[in-house]
């Protein structure tokens, strides 16, 4: 039985808990800075709790001797030292950052990496771009590709529109940091928070904005493919205007703590959320130009016995998947793997990806053996 190091004890890291010790196949070390987060996440689980500071290397390298692989669901900041640990100890790597930096040093460890090295394992970057790449293989010549990813509030019940279903640290990041596009088929950085749009899905209008990291690799591997391609997050309407004004005129994106108390303080947390998923694709084919798209809203739901939210599914279910798949030999088994190299009909023909085959059932979700 394989044996796992998870790295990082909240939400995310519970849920990946969850879905890794249900299904019989790992065995799961699940490590954090906090005693009690620690024991909260194994107080019903057979794993084994480790009091771990990812700041001291040695600790890291102790933490990952002899183990099959280990998973990031740590803050984007602590993503290096994590991956540089993995690469002295010649282990399987996997990570859930947005962050465009992080990545980048993640693929310079994999050049002489005799594992894998698998980033940005989650919802966007991660399963985006399995879909992204999947329909972009259906024309023969890609003219755009338009992705859109939005976890929200089922209720909302504030002035933004929002509850906090993610990482602070990880929203405030997406929202600040140069956002890659493709424009008239040249990679440009774009800024974020910039070229607001609006839509309707399944009667509910919807806004969308710049935000970095979502693409992951997809532009370099589509580079000469595509004229258009941009990632935009997706909120309720107002809400980015409300968050402009914090982040530029109010100038707090310049005093992050600041603003990550004042969204923790004002904002609750719930369970009761969407994960909408939309992405379209444009181009020609059979002598046509032809449209295509890919729509899901995947809701919280309980999972063995525990109420868990969408982005919690999504984001735990595609780095197990990942995981999964390695382990199984569907992708190279060394070297930097990007989330495009993954066929989405594996995907979501795989245990944890089937979480995102059903969208809109809301019956409780089991991990199948």
């Amino acid at each position: 039985m394989p044996d796992i190091l998870l790295i990082g004890a909240g939400k995310i890291g519970e849920t990946i808990a969850d879905m890794l010790t249900a299904c019989g196949d790992y065995r799961v070390t699940v490590c954090d800075r906090s005693t009690a987060q620690l024991a909260h996440v194994t107080r019903r689980r057979d794993l084994l709790p480790r009091v771990l500071d990812v700041t001291d290397p040695a600790e890291l390298d102790a933490a990952m001797a002899g183990k099959f692989a280990v998973l990031s669901a740590a803050p984007f900041h602590l993503t290096t030292a994590i991956a540089e640990a993995a690469a002295r100890a010649g282990i399987h790597y996997f990570d859930l950052t947005e962050d465009v930096a992080s990545t980048q040093a993640v693929r310079a460890l994999a050049a002489d990496a005799s594992s894998v090295f698998l980033p940005q394992c989650g919802l966007a970057p991660g399963f985006i771009s399995i879909v992204g790449h999947d329909l972009a293989q259906h024309f023969e010549r890609l003219d755009s590709l338009r992705m859109r990813v939005g976890a929200l509030p089922k209720y909302p019940s504030n002035a933004l529109n929002y509850n906090l279903t993610w990482s602070t640290d990880g929203i405030i990041n997406e929202y600040i940091n140069p956002c890659e596009a493709v424009v008239d088929g040249e990679i440009l950085q774009v800024p974020a928070m910039e070229e607001l749009e609006e839509f309707s899905l399944d009667g509910v209008r919807y806004e969308a904005f710049n935000t970095s990291g979502g693409l992951g690799t997809l532009c370099e591997t589509l580079a000469g493919r595509v004229r258009t391609m941009n990632y935009r997050t997706i909120r309720y309407p107002g809400h980015r205007d409300i968050m402009k004004l914090l982040l530029q005129d109010l100038k707090l994106r310049d005093r992050r703590p600041v603003l990550k108390d004042i969204l923790e303080f004002a904002l609750p947390t719930t369970l009761q959320d969407v994960v909408v998923i939309f992405v379209t694709a444009s181009g020609h084919r059979h002598g046509g130009f032809v449209q295509e798209s890919y729509a899901r809203k995947v809701y919280g739901r309980m999972l063995h016995g525990t109420e868990r939210s969408a982005i919690q599914i999504t984001t735990a279910s595609a780095i197990c998947a990942a995981l999964d798949l390695v382990r199984e030999r569907h992708l190279p088994n060394q070297g930097f793997v990007k989330q495009e190299q993954i066929a989405l009909d594996v995907f979501l023909a795989n245990r944890f990806g089937a979480a995102f085959a059903d969208p809109g059932d809301r019956r409780e979700l089991s991990i199948a053996v």
